[in-house]
């Protein structure tokens, strides 16, 4: 009896041996197919996102869609906006170079003009003394030559007059010629003695003069009719 559960002992414990060690094959089987199997899926499936990927950008190229910005791209970008900007400031240079000359030539005008019509106010002034002067000499026309008061009114009147020429003064010519408006003023209307003269001046109630090429007073005239 004893001989007999021996050997149903030791056939119970390697039965026992035999069904651990099957039982550790199986899971280590099972281990390894877990690691391999999906780690095999995971990179195919990595490997072929990027390749999808690919195919959208390249997908939106084609149909005018967004495009993939290459290095030779962004530098081409760059240059553009460079050239714009140079485009920019190379009008605002011009602009201003303009502006510059303009205000150079305006300025000089002005100074040329101050030169030139800087004693205007002066002169002008002076105007009404000649008014006096003729005045005067048509009061003694009848006077002798010879008497000292007509000969140095006329000796004062002719320096005085001399001098206004020098300076840039010029009367203004206008009997007997036609009327314009840009010199003469016409006070009233008078009938003509005759009929060359109508629409023309008959007389010349007070003179206009000139202050180099700018009228600075202009003639009062009769107009005839």
């Amino acid at each position: 009896m004893e001989e007999k559960d021996k050997t149903i002992n030791e056939v119970d414990t390697s039965s026992a041996e035999k069904v651990e060690a099957n039982a550790a094959e199986a899971t280590s089987e099972n281990t390894e197919l877990n690691n391999n199997g999906p780690k095999e899926d995971f990179s195919k499936t990595q490997s072929e996102e990027p390749a999808n990927e690919d195919h959208v950008k390249e997908s939106k190229g084609m149909f005018g869609k967004k495009k993939k910005t290459t290095k030779k791209d962004k530098e081409k970008e760059a240059l553009e906006q460079m050239g714009q900007k140079l485009a920019e400031i190379n009008d605002k240079h011009i602009r201003l170079a303009a502006e510059f000359d303009n205000y150079r030539k305006r300025t000089l005008k002005e100074t040329s003009d101050l030169l030139k019509y800087g004693a205007e106010s002066t002169l002008k002034n002076m105007l009404p003394v000649i008014d006096d002067f003729e005045r005067a000499l048509k009061l003694i026309e009848s006077t002798p030559d010879e008497d000292p008061v007509k000969s140095g009114i006329l000796l004062i009147y002719n320096k005085f007059r001399e001098y206004l020429v020098r300076q840039g003064i010029k009367e203004i010519e206008c009997k007997n010629c036609e009327f314009n408006v840009d010199e003469h003023e016409a006070i009233t209307r008078f009938p003509a003695p005759s009929d060359e003269l109508k629409g023309k001046i008959i007389d010349v109630v007070e003179k206009g003069y000139y202050y180099h090429d700018k009228v600075i007073r202009f003639a009062k005239v009769v107009i005839g009719e």
